[in-house]
């Protein structure tokens, strides 16, 4: 679903009400709706327009420090230090990718429609880890440089690469970034927002990671593997392509590399590595996750150690590995 033009609609914070628990599932008290903002988008483009008409850089800078930043939510003070955005970073965006930021602008205020979903998959997650705390989840305009992090109990959502579709002009962009993120948005990650909302809400429940690949991986993968057990969904991306066809080669690669604190392979990064795909810990750390769900009896009880592993722990993080079954595993299995 796609909106031809921007259409000037505020875009108020909304708080979306949990459906009723599923029958025979033990009740809740009181069990408030997920806390979504969107307000900062809104602002942005007022901002935006503000830089575009200024025709000095001081006045372009003192427009969008008092028109975003000056009133951000939380959330967006929260993807500011994640990233850490600075106004000139902002400003010199908005002038280097006109044409980006208007193919963008009418994809954005789809926030709310993209969080529609969140309600229900909370109470399926629920269902699986009824231990689950609360989070809030904010969208807002950020610099390029994510789809989605958190910050403590906050989920943050770039709205300007998350809410996007092949129809997004990248042509503007300095490599590698046009490549990544023009190949990102090819698959659509609009339709897989609901998976990048729960991914992150993940990420809410865990401990921090430890340094290691290893820990890095077992992080990344708890989070897609619980993100599609909620949603259903996988993101189409090209490493649970490659993934499958390469399993032998990847997990012989990853064993010699788990112990290192350079993640340049693996995480976070463009094709230019020995794969020649982004982001392989993903499959990796999913398969692990896949492999320990699926030898333990006790499913919620999978669930619940996953989510509690202590990452910082590198002891800890290689006994999961070790009964996951992945690094003794040998031969490709179908893939899923």
């Amino acid at each position: 679903m796609q909106l031809s033009a921007w259409m000037a609609i505020p875009l108020a914070s909304c708080a979306i009400a949990a459906p009723a628990a599923p029958s025979g599932a033990t009740p809740k008290a009181s069990i408030a709706g997920p806390v979504i903002e969107t307000r900062d988008i809104d602002r942005f483009w007022i901002a935006y327009d503000a830089v575009r008409s200024a025709t000095d850089r001081p006045t372009k800078l003192a427009s969008f420090q008092r028109l975003y930043l000056d009133p951000a939510t939380p959330g967006l003070q929260a993807l500011i230090a994640a990233r850490r955005y600075t106004l000139a970073q902002y400003v010199d965006a908005i002038e280097s990718y006109p044409k980006f930021w208007a193919s963008i602008r009418p994809l954005t205020i789809r926030a709310k429609e993209a969080a529609t979903p969140l309600a229900t998959d909370l109470a399926i997650f629920r269902q699986l880890y009824p231990e689950l705390k609360p989070a809030s989840i904010t969208y807002a305009i950020g610099a390029l440089r994510t789809g989605g992090t958190t910050q403590g109990t906050m989920v943050l959502i770039g709205a300007e690469i998350a809410l996007a579709d092949e129809s997004v002009d990248v042509s503007e962009l300095p490599e590698p970034m046009r490549t990544r993120l023009g190949t990102y948005f090819a698959t659509r990650p609009f339709a897989n927002n609901g998976q990048n909302n729960i991914h992150e809400y993940v990420h809410t429940q865990q401990q921090d990671s430890g340094d290691s690949l290893a820990a890095r991986v077992a992080y990344e993968g708890v989070a897609e593997f619980v993100a599609e057990r909620v949603t259903g969904q996988r993101p189409p991306l090209q490493l649970y392509v490659y993934g499958p066809a390469h399993r032998d080669a990847v997990r012989e690669r990853f064993r010699a590399d788990m112990a290192k604190t350079e993640w340049d392979d693996w995480l976070y990064n463009s094709d230019r590595n020995a794969f020649g795909v982004s982001d392989m810990g993903y499959f990796v750390g999913y398969e692990i996750a896949r492999g320990f769900y699926e030898r333990t009896a006790d499913k919620r009880a999978a669930i619940r150690e996953m989510l509690r592993l202590s990452y910082g722990d590198e002891a800890a993080v290689r006994d999961y590995i070790a009964k996951s079954g992945y690094l003794a595993t040998t031969g490709d299995r179908p893939a899923r």
